[in-house]
């Protein structure tokens, strides 16, 4: 619906290049708010260097990020239709810039955390307004259209990690966070200016997509109470929990292998594993998100997450088992996190296939708080490895991940499929019925 703050679109503005201008200045405050997540490992431990709070203490910050990111999404997706989501946006600008501002002065637990909690309300903001309207502009294509999007939030991270790195080697953590807060809050409050939804919805070309996609539009509630939709929140947890911890982890994993500082080269490049790790694994976790959702398009969403969770499994294994050679730790994270990120392709795609488009927002929005349940894992990750070690924590995400991967395809698959065509051949009933009366 058009507000006062969401001017009506012209038809110029709705020519065939017009949504992919949508589509790359999603991309690109996605790509901005990428560190709020991806770069925190790099905090960790000069944070605890310096106050000595221990690394769970600390992670709880992450933790209170990703949950505040993902479950007041449902929310923040309300305010996108109603005031349209340039307003939406300008405000998750204003808060990842108080929240890393906030963390550079922070020298207490309680602030750390309400930096924490700033961040994932912008955070939110952002990504849950620009991969809902990614899904209304890209009908036909909402597996990449989803994928593209997201991708800027997992490579976001790579062109800035090695900046950020230097900066904290050199300038230290605050200064980081302050200059790099600011700096990624002013890009995408600007951008925020020129982002807009569709005018009207366009339906998707089911014959030409080959997916099963519904016809019908279902409303919030009436996703909340289809078991379909807890079945797929119950995988995008698993799934999600083995990612999200790793990435939280992945520089404390580094140095209790004792591998963060060593040498790797390869390419061409050469760099301490660490560095390599976190910059080849936002790569491939960028392109990891539109190529899935470019081949679910064509093979289906479920085929797709069971190829996806399958390789995985396998390289959450390698790691508990050979992550303490470099080499190996670094080719196994970026494969790892290729195929890790499809899951916010994936599952946006599935959604607006699954539920429909008029409300792809916010019912996407309720899905996605599955990212963070799913993060409420991650301090108990660091309590795991401190007691039992790094490979009990990666044995327990190698069985969720290939729980999940079986479940896509023996469960998912035909529960959706019944889904979409049971309530099409009830609503064609109900069509024949009136008409005939």
């Amino acid at each position: 619906m058009t507000t006062n703050s969401q001017p009506a679109m012209t038809p110029m503005a709705e020519a065939p290049y017009y949504r992919w201008m949508q589509l790359v200045m999603g991309l690109v405050c996605m790509a901005m708010i990428a560190n709020l997540q991806y770069g925190w490992t790099l905090f960790v431990d000069p944070i605890n260097a310096k106050f000595h709070w221990g690394r769970a203490a600390i992670q709880l910050a992450f933790t209170l990020f990703v949950v505040t990111e993902t479950w007041l999404v449902p929310i923040e997706a309300w305010f996108v239709d109603r005031f349209g989501p340039s307003v939406v946006i300008k405000f998750g600008a204003v808060m990842i810039t108080l929240a890393w501002v906030l963390n550079s002065y922070a020298n207490s637990l309680p602030l750390l955390y309400i930096g924490a909690i700033f961040g994932g309300i912008g955070a939110g903001s952002v990504y849950g307004t620009c991969v809902g309207n990614a899904l209304k502009w890209f009908p036909d294509h909402r597996g990449f259209a989803a994928g593209s999007t997201a991708a800027g939030f997992g490579a976001g991270a790579a062109i800035t990690v090695v900046p950020i790195a230097h900066m904290i080697a050199t300038s230290g953590y605050q200064e980081a966070f302050f200059t790099f807060g600011i700096g990624q809050g002013v890009v995408v409050f600007v951008l925020a200016f020129f982002l807009r939804k569709p005018s009207q919805a366009v339906p998707a070309k089911k014959k030409k997509l080959n997916l099963p996609q519904t016809k019908i539009d279902f409303t919030p509630p009436q996703v909340l109470r289809s078991p379909i939709f807890w079945v797929m929140y119950l995988v995008f947890v698993m799934v999600a929990a083995g990612g999200l911890m790793a990435a939280a982890q992945i520089a404390p994993i580094a140095h209790d292998f004792k591998i963060a500082n060593e040498p790797v080269s390869m390419l061409g490049f050469q760099m301490a594993a660490l560095t390599f790790a976190i910059s080849l694994d936002r790569i491939f976790d960028g392109f990891g998100r539109p190529f899935f959702g470019f081949v679910s398009d064509r093979i289906g969403r479920e085929n797709t997450m069971f190829i996806a969770f399958t390789t995985g499994a396998a390289m959450l294994m390698t790691l508990s088992m050979y992550g303490h050679i470099p080499l190996v730790f670094v080719l196994a994270t970026a494969v790892y996190f290729g195929v890790f990120g499809e899951i916010y392709s994936l599952f946006p795609a599935t959604s607006g296939d699954t539920f429909g488009v008029k409300y792809a927002t916010t019912n996407n929005g309720m899905l996605y708080t599955a990212k963070g349940t799913a993060s409420l894992l991650v301090p108990l990750a660091s309590i795991v490895a401190r007691d039992f070690g790094w490979q009990a924590v990666f044995v327990v995400a190698v069985a969720l991940n290939a729980t999940a991967a079986l479940m896509a395809i023996f469960v998912i698959k035909p529960m959706r499929r019944n889904f979409i065509m049971g309530h099409e051949a009830t609503a064609e009933a109900a069509a024949r019925n009136i008409r005939a009366a």
